[in-house]
């Protein structure tokens, strides 16, 4: 082979290698170019036969044009590959079809209004809380003035793990845990689950609650008031009125409901308030003196507030819900309104 008939073919094959169409057309101008038998290769092995002074020039070019279609496959292949590839993906994907909405997840409405309360709270000085859900009955009762044989421990429908360990029915035991840690002052909210044997349209065995309680010197149930008109006007605007009901409670004395105009009807009477007008929110009272004495404050110098909400029932109030269960139904319908 003369050095002219090498540049030929090394320009046929590079024509053929830059033209191929599939993978398969591909190895064929390998095979017939760079292969075993391929005409650069016999080139190569023909150095032997030629005229010696030819050799060097003839080696040289051959070894060149070898390198050189040795680049231009390799870019052939890759070449194929990917429109291998993106033919694959237009066959599996068809554009003309209506896209699939990614879901976005969001925050429980529990979870919201939680978050919400507590915001609240914080904004006025309180400190969040959390405390252990499984209780000794020294916390969940004794130490906030329910001894064994109180009649208040029959409104609590408690479960109880055996004589002495209890299912937290409210957060009130965290009242009694930071005051045995602290001095006073003590101004606190404790948020979280706590349980009890009922369950209907308002009432869940599981179910949320926000304790407060604040300490010092020269506070009056006229502070109690104002920090819970302020939270009410917060939650709910400040145009909903609230006023204050006698009650009863063994950690609070003197004690209140508290109740809110109905957010549905705005007072004038409904089905929600059963037409009075009102809804009842939460409890509330200055700390009884023997509360004190269990966690060694002076009650003849201090003086406390404390008050409970539940969640569930403001978040029914705030979002318009008149059943309990639905925010444990774990319905994605319901769900994905808040």
């Amino acid at each position: 082979m003369t050095l002219e008939e090498l540049l030929a073919s090394a320009r046929e094959a590079l024509d053929h290698i830059t033209t191929a169409g599939t993978e398969e057309n591909l190895e064929q101008a390998r095979v017939k170019y760079l292969g075993r038998k391929g005409l650069i290769t016999q080139a190569l092995r023909s150095l032997g036969s030629l005229p010696v002074e030819v050799r060097p020039q003839f080696g040289q070019e051959a070894n060149r044009l070898k390198k050189l279609l040795e680049q231009h496959l390799e870019a052939a292949q890759e070449r194929l590959k990917k429109a291998a590839l993106a033919a694959e993906a237009v066959a599996v994907l068809d554009v003309t079809l209506p896209g699939r909405q990614q879901d976005v997840g969001r925050l429980h409405p529990i979870t919201q209004i939680t978050r919400e309360i507590c915001d609240i709270f914080i904004r006025m000085g309180f400190q969040v809380v959390e405390g252990p859900e499984v209780e000794t009955d020294y916390y969940n009762f004794e130490a906030l003035n329910i001894p064994k044989d109180h009649p208040a421990r029959d409104m609590q429908d408690t479960f109880y793990i055996s004589d002495n360990i209890v299912l937290r029915t409210h957060t009130s035991p965290m009242q009694v845990r930071v005051m045995e840690q602290q001095q006073p002052p003590v101004r606190i909210i404790a948020p979280g689950k706590t349980f009890r044997r009922d369950s209907d349209l308002t009432h869940t065995p599981m179910f949320h609650q926000v304790e407060g309680l604040l300490v010092d010197k020269d506070i009056s149930f006229a502070d109690l008031k104002g920090v819970l008109t302020l939270f009410v006007h917060e939650m709910f605007g400040p145009a909903v009125g609230l006023r204050f009901r006698p009650s009863f409670f063994p950690f609070t004395e003197p004690s209140a409901e508290v109740d809110i105009q109905c957010v549905i009807c705005r007072g004038s009477g409904c089905r929600v308030c059963s037409q009075t007008g009102w809804l009842e929110i939460l409890g509330s009272g200055m700390v009884d003196p023997e509360v004190f004495r269990f966690v060694n404050y002076d009650p003849e110098v201090y003086v406390g507030f404390a008050f409970g909400l539940g969640i569930e029932r403001i978040a029914m109030l705030k979002f318009g819900i008149d059943d309990l269960r639905l925010f444990f139904d774990n319905d994605l319908r319901f769900l994905k309104q808040f």
